[in-house]
């Protein structure tokens, strides 16, 4: 349901988003009814598009470009900055370089990276967060999380790299049917040939080497080769742009990389957990 609160934190592109359907909807005599049955939505949902009670969704603005859009792009160029609102703040500036990535390096020890959750397993996940978020704002940041993963099959391709700690594929997130469904998509993800994936063994740290103690670690190179880290923790984040500081970055990437199983091995084990093993 939409929440009259949202009405106050809406973004300046679902607000005109709004303005323009409104506009549009009342130049051609339409009800929101009659709108909702235009685009496929019930007259509440216009209502609560149009409020700013709840945000245009990524298919509520592709019906609103084809029956609406009088061929302007309008409503088809609002979707990414109307997706972009739905991340935490934190995460805003970010996502609009990630979608936009030549290539991703990825490195997750306490979860699975967002690029490459389930549904199910993102929502456990965030509805079982702290502090807690209500129902509403729960499938919205699901949604928009699920969004991301558009990214898998742009034009131009994106190379991918994840390296995921063991200790993340054993964690149960929700219940044991929510794993196996996370693992079986990690298991599909790490079968696109614009993916890496790897797993760090919990006894990688045996012989004294292990790199990614401090924590989880996002190196980007955007399209035209710059490289970028990002790092968040603790409702916190930072970009660093810093040459110097990136390679660091990158050096520790690829160090952690090196220490876990390579990509045919990784996929066994997701396999197995998945209960897919051959």
């Amino acid at each position: 349901m939409a929440r009259a609160e949202n009405k106050e934190t809406a973004g300046p592109a679902a607000r005109l988003v709004a303005k323009m359907v409104l506009a549009i909807r009342k130049q051609r005599g339409w009800s929101q009814e009659r709108t909702g049955q235009e685009l496929g939505f019930s007259g509440a949902a216009i209502s609560a598009m149009e409020t700013c009670a709840q945000p245009p969704s990524d298919q509520m603005l592709i019906r609103l470009e084809e029956v609406m859009g009088g061929g302007s792009g309008f409503f088809e160029e609002a979707r990414t900055a109307v997706r972009r609102e739905k991340f935490p703040p934190l995460f805003q500036d970010f996502a609009g370089l990630e979608a936009r990535a030549a290539t991703l390096l990825l490195y997750s020890m306490q979860t699975v990276h967002g690029l490459f959750q389930t549904e199910a397993y993102a929502r456990a996940l965030i509805s079982g967060g702290y502090p807690p978020v209500s129902e509403t704002r729960a499938e919205e940041l699901v949604q928009a999380r699920m969004e991301r993963q558009a990214l898998f099959d742009r034009e131009p391709t994106a190379l991918i790299e994840l390296v995921i700690e063991e200790a993340v594929l054993t964690r149960l997130v929700g219940n044991e049917e929510i794993m196996r469904g996370q693992m079986r998509h990690l298991a599909a993800c790490a079968r696109r040939r614009n993916v890496t994936l790897q797993v760090l063994k919990q006894d990688c740290g045996q012989y004294g080497e292990y790199a990614g103690d401090r924590g989880n670690l996002t190196v980007l190179e955007t399209l035209d080769n710059e490289r970028l880290v990002y790092l968040e923790i603790q409702d916190e984040s930072m970009l660093i742009e810093d040459p110097t500081k990136v390679s660091l970055y990158f050096q520790r990437y690829a160090k952690i990389r090196s220490q876990a199983l390579g990509p045919r091995e990784s996929l066994g084990l997701i396999e197995q957990l998945a209960g897919e093993q051959r």
